[in-house]
């Protein structure tokens, strides 16, 4: 941001402040601008969203990266003889970093939007549910508070101190050149996605975790499937603890398990969490109910703490931690804030998550559960799959008994593209025959959903659709 406005230094007051200026806290703040609030955004820093500056979009563009080489290699698959790969890990990482900066600076420009004397840089805390003490010795009164604070990597006790070779999503981007070697600890999706990229790139990588789901996996086949794709690139410790120490020449990680060892690395990436931020705001002068870790108990579809004018939105309520919620929820939340006391519950959208491994993995609505019926798709010998020599993974779709579609677990190739078409299915009430109904062009990856669905259809009254199923074998 080149030039925030910022208020003097008297005491302010507002309809709406907001807590925080990331995904959230700038939805919540312009949904509340929107309906007529007079509102203030409070942030520390105002460095733009976790997204653009250590999330989603410097780690796309590590994958990118990681991506471009390992179609190098796959070349001769299809008689293309590259004369060879090498990798610049100094160019790698400056283009990620670039990239990430100019991403940054879309955002921060949003800051500089604002109506003047709405952005205020500072840390709040609250005094009441309506009152904020800001540490400039400035006091907020308000009509309606909003958190969008955030969340922050969890670094465990063992790799605390063991200084800058110890890697979050938050430093790892800022790294000059690609590790020598590197640990990885936990099987979430920061961790899986970054691991296989780094892998890709030649760095030689393990992953450690105390279970054997990656990703929290609720599907078997998307779990194996997922296991054999990350292992190809990685070492896989599952279901294994670790403890660790500083070396002369890394960091040297022990594990106990099947087959328990030890080896140094030059880095070690953890990815074992994020928890929200609210340390710092002294939420016990609100009198908010909170749940055991301390996070203010909130009403889902109207992000409303209990009765309060307090309401809650983003990574901070440690709830669902993806951009697309966290913007949602800001939105709920900011235009209740701006109606309080009278709040609008809002309908959410179908649960929906994706990790960008290759290939994806995609959880899409409800899971497995009593009277749900399942269909499965085998990717392995799929047509498009084999022409592109991606043939690998699978996909479950889940099914009510009268045949709507209600959730799916996909890993496989396309599953990023796949699971929209998905959700919008689930969101919008539609059947398997409805969707069978539907043109899916030849060839696609599109095309394999089609096993699947035929099953839920077998299984429930309605017929599967006749006229538009040539009959033709997946690969014809």
């Amino acid at each position: 941001m080149s030039t925030l406005k910022k208020l003097a230094a008297t005491d302010l007051t507002c309809d709406v402040v907001v807590i925080g200026a990331g995904t959230a806290g700038i939805a919540a703040e312009r949904a509340a601008r929107k309906a007529g609030a007079k509102t203030l955004l409070i942030d520390p820093e105002f460095r733009g969203t976790l997204c653009a500056n250590t999330g989603c979009m410097p780690s796309k563009l590590l994958i990118a990266a990681a991506r471009s080489a390992n179609d190098v290699r796959r070349a001769p698959l299809f008689g293309v003889l590259p004369e060879g790969v090498q990798i610049d890990g100094p160019a790698v990482m400056k283009r990620v970093r670039d990239e990430r900066d100019r991403f940054v600076s879309f955002t921060k420009e949003t800051f500089d939007d604002l109506p003047e004397g709405t952005a205020v840089t500072g840390r709040a805390r609250f005094l009441s549910q309506t009152e904020l003490a800001l540490d400039d010795g400035r006091r907020i009164t308000a009509g309606a508070v909003v958190i969008a604070t955030g969340a922050t990597p969890m670094i465990p006790p063992a790799f605390r101190d063991l200084g800058p070779r110890v890697l979050t999503h938050e430093t790892v981007f800022d790294l000059e050149d690609l590790p020598a070697s590197l640990g990885v600890i936990g099987g979430g999706p920061i961790g899986l996605e970054l691991a296989q990229a780094m892998g890709r790139l030649g760095v030689p990588v393990t992953l450690f975790d105390t279970s054997r789901i990656l990703a929290k996996a609720r599907c078997g086949m998307v779990n194996e499937a997922l296991k054999a794709a990350v292992g190809r690139d990685v070492t896989l410790r599952l279901g294994c603890e670790t403890e660790a120490s500083k070396v002369a020449d890394g960091i040297c990680i022990r594990w106990q398990g099947d087959d328990p060892g030890e080896a140094i690395f030059s880095h070690v990436l953890v990815a074992t969490g994020r928890p929200p931020n609210l340390a710092g705001l002294d939420l016990q002068a609100t009198g908010l109910s909170l749940d055991d870790n301390g996070t203010p108990l909130f009403n889902k579809q109207t992000m409303q703490c209990g009765a309060a004018p307090v309401f809650l939105a983003g990574d901070a309520d440690a709830d669902v931690p993806l951009l697309h919620e966290a913007s949602t929820e800001g939105a709920i939340a900011g235009a209740n804030a701006a109606s309080f006391p009278q709040v609008t519950p809002q309908q959410r959208s179908a649960a929906f998550t994706l990790t960008f491994t290759d290939p994806p993995v995609a959880t899409v609505g409800s899971g497995p559960g009593d009277g749900t019926i399942t269909g499965h798709s085998d990717y392995s010998d799929q047509g498009r799959a084999r022409v592109d020599a991606r043939a690998e993974g699978g996909m479950t779709l889940y099914a009510d008994p009268q045949g709507r579609l209600i959730g799916g677990d996909l890993c496989c190739p396309g599953a990023e593209h796949m699971a929209h078409l998905l959700a919008f299915a689930v969101q919008s009430g539609t059947t398997a025959p409805q969707l069978l109904e539907m043109p899916f062009y030849h060839p696609t990856l599109e095309e394999g959903m089609k096993a699947a669905l035929r099953l839920i259809c077998r299984q429930v009254s309605q017929p599967e659709p006749q006229s538009r199923d040539s009959g033709l074998p997946p690969g014809a």
